[in-house]
């Protein structure tokens, strides 16, 4: 008895069957592989990080391929507040490592560090700079989780690595300086965002870009309980306004060593009648990843003195005073790297 529900014979009956062999198989690539008629993508993701950055459902616009029938006067401005593209809170951890190469295939589209959305004009143009001395592995992450999620963001950003030249003691603030200062010469960035390179946002509403007081991004990092610490910290992840930065005369140069320039240069704000904002303690969540004490970046034992004398040498120890020496600029495809001799104590 035969399972082919027709009574035709031969090749009529073979050809109807072959046909239904076909249907059926495309139907069920079908369902397989399409959804509301698009193919689902494979992704490329290490099984390991799959679950490390979520990323959304909706796919962030990236500057390949620019729209041909339309210019940029004919844009109309990015969303203030992508919602349909950002995540909110993302699971980030530091157990699994990363390499380069994968986090350049992951973003093709960057150079140089550079991203801008091409579908509507950005915003804010901003210059995100990371003072920096023998941090590779934290680079790594940092690149890895940010890049997402600042195009999910819809900015106009490159990412500068103020690398510091030879092995004298660390300068933080003198770095960020020199970071505003080689920014200012490539493009007419607006905002400049100025984050440790330890630090990685949890949350993608928590914008990186500027507002109209001093922001103070990284609010609430896990290694102080996700909570602020004193009302006046201004470190971590901060943004200021060109004009903002030009008010308080930038950064001091004279911290050499660990700590006490996040003071000064909160002490300058509020000298300047200038507030902090902050994001919500939710929204500000951070992670830091965990490090040993850095060579040659021991406590200033100078800080609390120079910290005391602020009002009366903000005038003159900043932007106005800077020196430094350039030694090498290098366009990697994820960031600009500036490494300089920023001189010694």
């Amino acid at each position: 008895m035969s399972v082919w529900p027709c009574n035709l014979k031969g090749a009529t009956c073979t050809s109807l069957f072959c046909l239904g062999a076909v249907n059926l198989t495309l139907a069920m690539i079908y369902v397989l592989f399409f959804k509301d008629g698009r193919l689902f993508a494979t992704s490329s993701r290490p099984a390991h990080l799959a679950m490390v950055a979520p990323k959304t459902n909706m796919v962030a616009p990236t500057n390949l391929v620019a729209p041909t029938n339309v210019t940029e006067a004919e844009m109309d401005l990015c969303p203030e507040i992508p919602s349909h593209l950002v995540v909110g809170p993302l699971r980030i951890e530091f157990n699994s490592p990363v390499s380069m190469e994968f986090i350049q295939k992951e973003n093709p589209e960057v150079e140089g560090g550079h991203w801008w959305p091409i579908d509507c004009i950005a915003r804010q143009k901003v210059a995100i700079i990371i003072p920096f001395r023998d941090r590779e592995s934290h680079l790594r992450y940092w690149l890895y989780y940010l890049h997402p999620i600042l195009q999910r963001q819809l900015l106009d950003y490159r990412i500068y690595v103020i690398n510091q030249y030879g092995e004298t003691t660390f300068n933080r603030a003198k770095l960020m300086n020199v970071g505003y200062a080689e920014a200012r010469k490539q493009y007419d960035y607006e905002c400049f965002v100025f984050s440790d390179v330890d630090v990685i946002p949890m949350d993608d509403r928590n914008f990186y870009r500027c507002y109209s007081q001093p922001r103070h991004i990284s609010v609430a990092l896990d290694k102080f309980g996700f909570r602020l610490i004193y009302t006046g910290i201004f470190g971590g992840v901060t943004a200021l306004s060109k004009k903002q930065f030009n008010t308080i005369n930038g950064f001091p140069n004279k911290y050499w060593g660990w700590g006490g320039e996040d003071d000064d240069i909160s002490y300058r704000l509020s000298f300047n009648n200038l507030s902090i904002s902050r994001p919500d303690m939710i929204t500000g969540r951070c992670r830091m990843i965990r490090h040993g004490p850095d060579l040659n970046n021991e406590p200033n034992p100078s800080r609390f003195d120079y910290i005391e004398k602020t009002r009366s040498t903000m005038a003159t120890d900043g932007i106005n005073s800077l020196e430094y020496k350039v030694i090498k600029v290098e366009k990697h495809q994820l960031y600009t790297n500036i490494t300089v001799d920023i001189g010694k104590p």
